[in-house]
């Protein structure tokens, strides 16, 4: 397959399925073949708009979309006749139980955070365990909130500071299409279950780490809210945790003194940047809320439900045909691909120079301390001269 077209199809156009439809689309090395669903609405309409072939998933839903005036080509099984990789973004459930036409068909499949973990046997956050699903048939994308826990921790863990980290998730009630239905009101819901799954699911990512998570929904649609701290090995300076923070991919600050001092205004800034359906890709930290102390690391972080795992179906599907063999290399063509940036708003705010030299700083910090090397509280600071050179001096 190297140096061909992936060919992928979509079995579900909801909240995801749409998302990551138009990102296999933008990308050069992947062919969309189609999409399949079940619904008739305007929803499905759209993708007939965009020029997608149109699959119904169940045969017996095919009349009904047909007499929709839906111009549905074939059934899921057709699709499934023609692609490399199918990208399972049916609800809850679901994917489980097309698991087997998937295995039938002899094809690759990605299943989402609705799922088990069980489903594939690998869960996938791209800059973790990218080369974990190298050529196999199945994995599995986490969740939105456990990808932007994922993102966050894995700057910390990587270079070895976690020693145990809890964090406290405020989700959002609903999605916004379908706030009409089920939007709660002048409440927030907590979660009775500790810890949350989202923390144990973070485990089968970054098998080693020390998490629990908390819970609950609030009266709001757009994007959930995390505050994470993390007990560290060794007290880190704030600094150190800022340069690890923007090293990290598809991790962006945002700052309160410039307007962004709430969910709706980040959504409210991704809709001035033009960015498609006002998605962010990226997770969002504030950077003004960042605090260490000697024993830990406190971080506040902005999670857009609908639009955060969309990057990591495409790296999902280049690792399980082979096609980039590197994490970091799929990582960096996705982000071309579908404009995810390392600073928002970069003409007016040079992040990228103040972090370059904030990194600098700490490297020259890290030299003069292996230079200056251990010593212990008996040694003196300077070396006592010898007999010899008390002699000549």
């Amino acid at each position: 397959m190297m140096g061909e077209k992936v060919r992928v199809g979509v079995n579900g156009y909801g909240v995801i399925g749409k998302r990551v439809a138009d990102a296999v689309a933008a990308q050069d090395d992947m062919e969309l073949v189609g999409v399949s669903d079940i619904v008739y609405d305007y929803r499905i309409r759209v993708a007939a708009e965009r020029g997608y072939p149109i699959y119904a998933s169940m045969p017996e839903k095919r009349s009904m979309m047909e007499e929709a005036n839906l111009p549905v080509v074939g059934t899921l099984d057709d699709l499934l006749k023609e692609v490399d990789v199918i990208v399972d973004c049916t609800p809850k459930g679901l994917g489980e139980k097309n698991k087997p036409k998937y295995e039938q068909a002899g094809v690759k499949a990605i299943f989402q955070g609705g799922e088990e973990h069980e489903v594939a046997g690998i869960s996938f956050t791209a800059q973790v365990n990218y080369e974990e699903a190298l050529n196999k048939q199945f994995v599995r994308v986490v969740s939105c909130n456990t990808t932007g826990l994922c993102r966050v921790m894995n700057a910390l863990h990587k270079r070895g500071w976690v020693k145990r980290a809890r964090a406290v998730l405020a989700r959002r009630g609903t999605d916004p299409w379908e706030s009409h239905r089920d939007g709660m009101i002048n409440t927030f819901i907590p979660e009775t279950k500790v810890p949350s799954h989202q923390g144990p699911d973070a485990q089968t990512v970054i098998k080693d780490l020390d998490i629990t998570t908390l819970a609950g929904a609030g009266p709001y649609n757009l994007s959930h809210i995390h505050y994470a701290m993390v007990e560290t090995t060794r007290p880190i300076s704030l600094d150190e945790l800022r340069h690890a923070l923007w090293e990290e991919p598809r991790v962006n600050f945002i700052h309160a003194n410039d307007g962004l001092v709430a969910l709706n205004s980040v959504i409210e800034l991704m809709r001035d940047l033009k960015r498609p359906r006002n998605d962010m890709w990226e997770v969002a930290v504030w950077e003004d809320a960042l605090a260490v102390d000697d024993r830990e690391a406190y971080i506040t972080f902005q999670v857009h439900n609908e639009a955060i795992a969309i990057p990591e179906n495409i790296d999902a599907i280049r690792s399980l045909t082979g096609i980039v063999q590197n994490g970091i290399e799929s990582i960096e063509k996705t982000n071309k691909a579908l404009g995810i940036v390392d600073s928002f708003l970069p003409k007016t705010i040079p992040e990228a120079a103040m972090h370059e030299a904030i990194g600098k700083a700490l490297k020259e910090e890290s030299r003069k301390f292996m230079e200056e090397g251990f010593k212990g509280a008996e040694e003196p600071a300077s070396p006592e001269p010898t007999k010899e050179q008390r002699r000549t001096a």
